[in-house]
């Protein structure tokens, strides 16, 4: 019950996800499934989770706690070199708690699995963006495959295939995520708003834009309706079908 996305751009990288973990019929709740970590001036990096949630709340508790004192826990996100060690350090900590609880028998281990997206950029770096798998391992954002997705990822997924663009604004790239998202929540009751919203620029590493979409959000209920209207005029255009 996610639905997380980020997107490289030529200009930085756009990370967006919804906040429900349950649509039960009496038991609706929502947490944040987006975390950061800003170094000003030397870094900066996002990290979003879909899965089970005291999995990924693992993940984060531990990597946050490794960060309070980076010269005595080891290995920080904060000290590595690299995005990819980064993508590394993380991806074995996720597999290291979905071991450390799948040791009751060969299917336990798929209740604690989770899927992970992070991204940012280290100072003399570029912009980088990967994948995590629940084993620990990953694969990164390039030309092919500009965007990742987690969770509920098959509504959303057609809008952002036809309209991405790596030269788009951030402002057209939220207009399309906002989309995407709009079109997964009205499809499935296990994603909903509210939705965050984090973006970095390239080479930037003192301003990190953020935003939270609530339900009564202007801009976000102005491009759903929006979008239904321009779906409807679409629709009436196109040719007309004869048996």
């Amino acid at each position: 019950m996610t639905y997380c996305v980020g997107m490289r751009l030529n200009k930085g990288l756009v990370f967006m996800s919804d906040t429900r973990t349950n649509a039960g019929v009496d038991d609706i709740s929502q947490v944040r499934k987006m975390r950061s970590w800003h170094v000003p001036g030397e870094r900066v990096i996002t990290l979003m989770s879909a899965g089970n949630l005291a999995t990924t709340q693992a993940v984060v508790s531990l990597l946050d706690e490794r960060t309070k004192a980076p010269q005595d826990r080891h290995p920080s996100i904060l000290s590595a070199p690299s995005m990819f060690q980064v993508a590394m350090t993380i991806g074995e900590t996720l597999r290291g708690i979905v071991m450390r609880h799948g040791d009751e028998g060969p299917m336990a281990e798929s209740i604690f699995r989770a899927s992970l997206i992070v991204g940012g950029q280290i100072k003399g770096s570029e912009p980088r963006l990967f994948m995590i798998y629940p084993e620990g391992n990953f694969i990164e954002s390039g030309e092919d495959n500009p965007f990742f997705q987690i969770g509920e990822t098959k509504y959303g997924r057609p809008m952002i295939v036809r309209s991405y663009d790596p030269a788009m604004s951030f402002e057209d790239a939220v207009k399309l995520l906002c989309v995407s998202f709009d079109s997964t929540i009205q499809a499935n009751a296990g994603v909903d708003l509210p939705i965050d919203l984090k973006v970095h620029s390239r080479d930037d590493f003192t301003t990190v834009r953020e935003r939270r979409f609530e339900r009564d959000d202007a801009y976000y209920q102005s491009v759903s309706d929006g979008w239904a209207e321009a779906l409807g005029i679409a629709l009436a255009e196109l040719p007309d079908f004869h048996f």
